[in-house]
């Protein structure tokens, strides 16, 4: 498997890391400043392109991909619609598996909000979502954050709150989405519902990175050699089978 890592910051530099034992797979060349500008630059036909760097990247990844029918492993946050939308369009030619978070625990507890919290809203409960990142982290909420309300309000029934201030007054048909950052943390989403008397909480911690990182190795197995399509973890772990 001939492979470009574009990104190496923190998770390109450990998703190589997991990879270098591999002896199926050959790292053609990684973009990033002081290495490759473009993957087109990287000498050799590859088999996939493994994207956690920036929003401004994109494109590259997905014209290069397209262009030599190489599978595409997208884990970039902070995208705009435009360039979702530009995901689907490229997944028509190649397998793409596009998610905001490539954590396991975090791919199962978004398939148990989309059981449990649709249920617990129609019985009268509030919803709000917490997420704790790191002070680095560029985009707020977070792309998990997003994702764990759509698995709650799949059809945006409720108003979407994101944070609080003022006198906002008695809560109405609406849901909470808060950030918090600080010091290093890898990560930490909290999907609360409050009920009368009774309350419930849905929580995911992450201890490290790598864990996103072994996620996407994963994802970058299932793709190379499927079908063109848009794929998540959840079609990576079969959960979408259950």
């Amino acid at each position: 498997m001939k492979l470009i890592l574009v990104g190496h910051g923190r998770m390109g530099k450990m998703i190589e890391e997991l990879l270098a034992p591999r002896e199926d797979v050959e790292l053609l060349g990684v973009v990033a400043p002081g290495l490759f500008e473009n993957p087109a630059d990287v000498p050799g036909k590859p088999d996939a392109l493994i994207d956690f760097s920036y929003p401004g990247n994109l494109e590259y990844t997905l014209l290069h991909a397209t262009q030599t029918g190489a599978a595409a492993v997208i884990g970039t946050t902070g995208l705009s619609a435009a360039q979702v939308e530009r995901i689907r369009a490229a997944s028509e030619h190649i397998p793409v598996v596009y998610d905001a978070n490539f954590s396991l625990g975090v791919a199962v507890l978004r398939k148990t909000l989309r059981q449990a919290g649709p249920l617990l809203l129609r019985c009268g409960f509030d919803a709000e979502i917490v997420e704790t990142h790191h002070n680095r982290k560029a985009d707020a909420p977070s792309g998990t954050a997003k994702a764990l309300l759509k698995a709650i309000d799949p059809e945006d029934a409720y108003a979407h709150v994101y944070g609080r201030e003022g006198l906002p007054g008695a809560r109405g048909k609406e849901i909470g989405v808060h950030a918090v950052r600080g010091g290093t943390v890898a990560g930490e989403h909290r999907a609360l519902f409050f009920g009368e008397d009774e309350t419930l909480e849905f929580r995911h911690s992450a201890a490290s990175r790598r864990i996103f990182a072994a996620g996407a190795v994963l994802a970058l197995d299932f793709a190379v050699g499927h079908a063109p399509g848009l794929y998540s973890v959840d079609d990576v772990l079969g959960l979408n089978e259950i």
